[in-house]
């Protein structure tokens, strides 16, 4: 394919920079909520258009939008004030050949479901307002949406991944991941919203962690400050399975006992008291957020995965830069882009730009055979990427 630009890159590996930083909002954040509900419904709508009429109609759920309510945390049992507010905002196709779809429906149980799965502690029915406003998509839009057996770009933009990922960055997706999974199914008392920050100076590495607790299982500061030492020693034991360099780990960092300033929740999310969230505000397609690295700024989630390039080609981007480190040696670092143009094919991109920074005594142009078989093989079977995300198998922050 012509448009494959394959080239060797000069650029210090991110691994001999002095600094890093990189950022991971847990499942519970207020972006990540909206990410989360955004990516259900379009899964819902889907499998409903399957279902209804055996194809995907025209539908993004990418604008969710969270409004924080108000809340009174306190030891024991607080309660929330006012709910949070959340406006389920987007298109969706509604009328396909003589039949009708509710998708305001679907949408709205998609959603619920989705807090119900993934938050212990906030109630859909009490503690949050749901607010659907689903309009139907443009002429335009949804005349490219139907075009050839491949489908057609939505949008002139781009994707962007690499590979692999650095210690940093698996050190602090794991160590959300794991205290949301492990920790604290363990520990009830530790919520969702769990924001990890980590800052690598030189061969040192801190954590900064910003853990939502739940008060009523808390009866006063005794039980939520051994909570959080168990939690940073915990963090600590974990780090060496992913690093050997020195972790310093930091929970909470605005405490202050003395003031009666902690961090508790009655639902286990910010999103309760004060932290409004936006989809795509939070982590890129692979979960991380990582200013030392390109980065495109589209939101992932809720773009419908059959022509909206925004989703499906930063999806696509990552797989190629993983497949092309785990299938031709010799890589150090790989930069993926990929360019569409309006109303043309997605398999026909209008570039795709490998960047390599190879291992000492490799040489690119010896590479470069190997790293187009794997981005046209890709290409070849783009819709892999729509049927991965409708199953659930790709994660879009």
């Amino acid at each position: 394919m012509k448009n494959i630009y394959v080239e060797e890159i000069v650029h210090t590996p991110i691994e001999q920079q002095q600094i890093e930083i990189v950022e991971r909002k847990g499942i519970g954040h207020p972006d990540s909520l909206a990410d989360g509900m955004a990516e259900a419904m379009s899964r819902a709508l889907s499998k409903e258009y399957m279902k209804r009429l055996g194809t995907i109609l025209h539908h993004n759920t990418d604008e969710t939008q969270i409004v924080a309510g108000r809340s009174n945390p306190q030891f024991g049992g607080g309660e929330v004030i006012e709910p949070i507010y959340v406006l389920l905002v987007g298109r969706a196709t509604k009328f396909f050949e003589g039949v009708y779809i509710p998708t305001d429906k679907i949408a709205l149980k998609a959603a619920k479901d989705y807090i119900r799965e993934h938050m212990h502690c906030l109630d859909v029915e009490t503690d949050i307002v749901f607010d659907v406003r689903l309009g139907e998509g443009s002429t335009d839009l949804k005349d490219v949406f139907k075009r050839g057996k491949v489908p057609h770009a939505n949008d002139t933009s781009f994707g962007i991944g690499y590979a692999p990922l650095s210690e940093t960055e698996r050190l602090v997706y794991n160590v959300e991941q794991r205290i949301y999974n492990e920790f604290r199914r363990k520990n009830p008392a530790v919520g969702e919203d769990v924001k990890v920050m980590g800052l690598r100076e030189k061969d040192r590495i801190t954590l900064t962690i910003a853990c939502a607790f739940i008060d009523r299982y808390l009866n006063d500061i005794e039980e939520y400050d051994a909570i959080k030492q168990e939690l940073t020693e915990w963090v600590k034991d974990i780090a060496g399975e992913y690093t050997e360099r020195e972790v310093i780990v930091n929970v909470n960092t605005a405490d202050d006992y003395e003031r009666g300033c902690y961090y508790l929740t009655v639902t286990g999310t910010s999103a309760e008291n004060g932290d409004d969230g936006s989809v795509g505000r939070g982590n890129r397609c692979n979960g991380l957020i990582t200013p030392g690295r390109p980065m495109s700024m589209e939101a992932t989630s809720g773009k419908n995965p059959i022509n909206h390039v925004g989703k499906i080609y930063n999806l696509l981007a990552n797989a190629i830069a993983s497949d092309c480190v785990e299938k031709v040696e010799g890589i150090k670092e790989i930069y993926v882009r990929i360019l569409s143009q309006i109303g043309k094919p997605i398999n026909e991109p209008k570039a795709l730009s490998i960047q390599i920074i190879p291992e000492k005594g490799y040489e690119v142009e010896k590479m470069e055979p190997g790293i187009r078989e794997v981005a046209e093989e890709w290409l070849s079977d783009i819709t892999k990427i729509t049927e991965m995300v409708i199953n659930g198998e790709l994660n879009t922050f």
